[in-house]
């Protein structure tokens, strides 16, 4: 069974949260409230998000003041920031969403479609990662045990069982990752989303390179 990804939803005002609850449930993953940038803080330490969607004006701690102290934590710096603001100040009040760390930046009223498209590649992004992260995980405790990486590959090269299942599930988020690559030139995506692609499939390669290497008569 595949575990859904979480998507944080900050925005003081009920209303707004419970329209973006209605856009984004279509894609069937699990959304998190938080009505201020103190409560997504507290919601950050615990559990692990695929993307947040955080309000700019917000009474307290802003949304920039927000996006600040996310950026600022070692376990929750890399996780996409979209922000939403219902005021379009101009380029000098958007760049400073990107500069505070935001990947996109949406002026509301927006687009359901487009909003729901552009968090759903995120989320295909942070599955993607999660997936390495487990074959990762699994390759390393078949190589554990042993008293040295030598032994240790003998031993994986000995259970060709494995080392096909381990292949297979790997070719498996190759070609995923493959595809949402395509996809993400082909609709001219954010930049933060490309190179957070073209950084996956770089951990792929080098995934893959470890488990030929472990194939018989492999140097």
């Amino acid at each position: 069974m595949v575990q859904k990804a979480k998507i944080l939803l900050v925005d003081d005002r009920p209303e707004n949260l419970l329209a973006l609850e209605a856009i984004l449930s279509a894609l069937d993953q699990t959304l998190v409230r938080a009505s201020s940038g103190e409560e997504a803080l507290k919601a950050l330490l615990t559990d692990d998000f695929a993307v947040i969607l955080l309000d700019v004006q917000m009474p307290g701690m802003d949304g920039f003041e927000t996006a600040a102290h996310i950026k600022r934590r070692e376990r929750t710096r890399d996780i996409p920031i979209i922000f939403l603001t219902a005021i379009n100040h101009g380029p000098h009040h958007t760049f400073r969403g990107y500069a505070a760390g935001a990947v996109d930046y949406i002026s509301k009223p927006f687009d359901p479609w487009v909003l729901r498209a552009k968090v759903s590649v995120f989320v295909e992004l942070y599955m993607k990662n999660c997936q390495l992260r487990e074959q990762a995980a699994l390759l390393r405790l078949q190589l554990e045990g042993g008293e040295s990486p030598e032994q240790n590959g003998s031993a994986v090269r000995e259970s060709p069982g494995l080392l096909a299942e381990l292949s297979a599930r790997l070719a498996a988020v190759e070609e995923q990752a493959e595809a949402l690559s395509k996809q993400l030139d082909d609709e001219s995506a954010d930049a933060a989303a490309v190179a957070t692609a073209a950084h996956l499939e770089r951990k792929l390669t080098g995934l893959r390179r470890a488990l030929d290497a472990l194939e018989p008569g492999a140097s």
